[in-house]
């Protein structure tokens, strides 16, 4: 199991302003204390980004791989975003998020192919609607990697995201229920002729309710989730001992124990 970070995002203002300013050091600093050991990959989402300030997302990644080796993964629903991202990154990154909405199949597919870049794939319909049985999981998964795979794409450069809800949502435990289950069976030899990867954004389970779930609520999620086959998790690496949680259910997962 790999762990990205998704700390570097402009829901912080802090980035958010050296993001308007183009100012390296706040970056650095949140770089610096979100890049600890286990940390594989830096999410970098820079919001929405008007046609003018496109190039802030070159900004990022120039100055996110002037101080850090690990890999990225550019996160925009922009294409054109993306492809700013795309022109500066020395290393090839991963994209996100491919879904069925038309603009997206239209302008990512291209990028991923040209760049030959592994691509982040949303299971969300052409209205941006999240699904909540795993039968409509799995068949979003299965219309988006054909589409995929007939653009150019490799299969095994296809990483699929159940979407894990918002506890706010009325029916957020079928959510879970449902995601946990998708990511099981996509990770095993049940929907296609090879395990899929997967990855989730553990964070969305709290996003606003700090305050009312502890953090334990995401560990506890994670661990299912690992035992369920995950291949990637996006999280906030800054949390009070999230890496060392994160190191011991790793080394768990990979002595076989559930």
């Amino acid at each position: 199991m790999k762990l990205a970070a998704d700390n570097l995002h402009a829901l912080n203002p802090r980035v958010a302003q050296a993001i308007r300013d183009m100012d390296p050091g706040p970056i650095r600093e949140v770089l610096q204390g979100c890049t600890g050991p286990g940390v594989d990959l830096i999410d970098i989402n820079p919001g929405y980004l008007s046609k003018r300030h496109e190039d802030r997302m070159a900004f990022l990644v120039e100055t996110v791989e002037a101080v850090t080796d690990r890999g990225l993964i550019l996160d925009s629903p922009n294409p054109r975003v993306l492809a700013r991202g795309l022109s500066v990154c020395r290393k090839t990154p991963i994209l996100s998020a491919l879904s069925l909405e038309p603009h997206k199949i239209e302008g990512m597919l291209p990028l991923a192919v040209e760049y030959g870049t592994p691509l982040v794939v949303l299971l969300m319909d052409e209205r941006s609607r999240v699904p909540v049985s795993v039968e409509e999981r799995l068949a979003l998964a299965i219309q988006l990697r054909e589409t995929a795979v007939a653009a150019g794409i490799p299969s095994h450069h296809l990483i699929f995201d159940p979407v894990l809800p918002n506890l706010s949502w009325p029916d957020a435990q079928q959510h879970l229920r449902e995601v946990i289950r998708t990511v099981r069976l996509l990770s095993g030899w049940s929907i296609f002729s090879e395990p899929a990867r997967t990855m989730v954004g553990l964070s969305n389970l709290r996003s606003g309710l700090r305050k009312k779930y502890p953090v334990d609520v995401e560990w506890r999620c994670l661990a299912v989730l690992a035992g369920a086959g995950l291949d990637t998790v996006l999280a906030n690496t800054v949390q009070s001992g999230f890496l060392n949680f994160y190191e011991s259910l790793k080394n768990l997962v990979a002595d076989g124990d559930p």
